[in-house]
C-alpha cells in the first residue's frame, strides 16, 4: 500500500495532472472536431444531396483520422501521414469515376479539419476556433450565394443523329430542351454509333441537384478507352 509520501510526491502529482489534462484535451477536442465536421455534412453537404452512406463515410472518415494523428506521438509520423492520407485520395479520385466531385471535395475538406484539430496541439482553443470558424464559413459561402452558378450535367444517348452537325446546333439545343425539360445551357458531343444511328452527349443545365446516376450510367455504356 502507498504511504502518503508517495502519494503527495511531486512527480506522482504532476504525472497524474497531465494524464488528466491529456483525457480532457482528447475529448474536447474530439468533441469540438465531431460537432464541426458532424454539422458541415449534416447542415450543408446533406440538404442537397440527401446520401446518408456519404453521411457515414465522412463522420466514420473524420473520426478514424483524429484519432489515429492524435495518438501519434512523432510528430514527423503525424505529417507524413496526412500528407499521405491527402496522396491516396487524390490518387482515387483520379482512379475511380463513383465517386463524385462534390463529394470527393467534402471529403478533402473533413479530412483537413480532422487533421488541424488533432495536430494543431500548440493553438489555443481560440485559434483553433477561429480555424474551424473560417471553414464553415467558406463551405456556407459557397454552398449558399447565387454569385455562383450551379450546373448539373447528364449524359443522354441521343438516336437524331442529323442533329450533331455543327450548323444544326440550334435545332439541337431546342430538340433536347423541349424533350427533357431542362434549361441546357451547353451541349458536348461524345461517342457517334454510325451502326445504330446514335451519340452519346453530355448536356449541362442549371440545376442545384447533384446528379449521381450517370456516374453508373457512364461506367456501364461508356467504353473504358473513349475519351467523352
Amino acid at each position: 500500500m502507498d504511504s502518503l509520501f508517495d502519494i503527495l510526491d511531486p512527480e506522482s502529482v504532476a504525472s497524474a495532472t497531465t494524464y488528466s489534462y491529456g483525457i480532457t484535451g482528447l475529448l474536447l477536442r474530439f468533441l469540438a472536431n465531431l460537432l464541426i465536421t458532424g454539422g458541415i455534412i449534416r447542415f450543408l453537404y446533406y440538404p442537397r444531396s440527401k446520401r446518408k452512406d456519404y453521411f457515414f463515410t465522412f463522420i466514420l472518415t473524420s473520426t478514424t483520422i483524429f484519432m489515429l494523428l492524435y495518438l501519434l506521438d512523432n510528430v514527423k509520423i503525424q505529417v507524413g501521414f496526412a500528407l499521405g492520407l491527402f496522396a491516396i485520395f487524390g490518387i482515387l479520385r483520379y482512379r475511380t469515376d463513383t465517386l463524385p466531385i462534390r463529394e470527393m471535395t467534402y471529403l478533402f475538406t473533413i479530412i483537413g479539419i480532422s487533421v488541424i484539430n488533432a495536430l494543431a496541439k500548440d493553438l489555443g482553443y481560440v485559434e483553433l476556433g477561429v480555424t474551424n470558424a473560417i471553414f464553415i464559413g467558406v463551405t456556407w459561402l459557397l454552398e449558399s450565394s447565387n454569385l455562383i452558378r450551379h450546373v448539373s450535367s447528364k449524359h443522354i444517348i441521343y438516336e437524331k443523329i442529323e442533329l450533331i452537325k455543327p450548323d444544326k446546333s440550334t435545332e439541337l439545343l431546342a430538340d433536347l430542351k423541349e424533350r427533357t425539360g431542362l434549361n441546357i445551357t451547353k451541349i458536348e458531343i461524345g461517342a457517334i454509333d454510325f451502326l445504330k444511328d446514335t451519340a452519346l452527349l453530355n448536356v449541362y443545365y442549371d440545376s442545384r441537384d447533384t446528379n449521381l446516376a450517370d456516374n453508373f450510367f457512364k461506367r456501364k455504356f461508356v467504353p473504358e478507352n473513349e475519351d467523352v
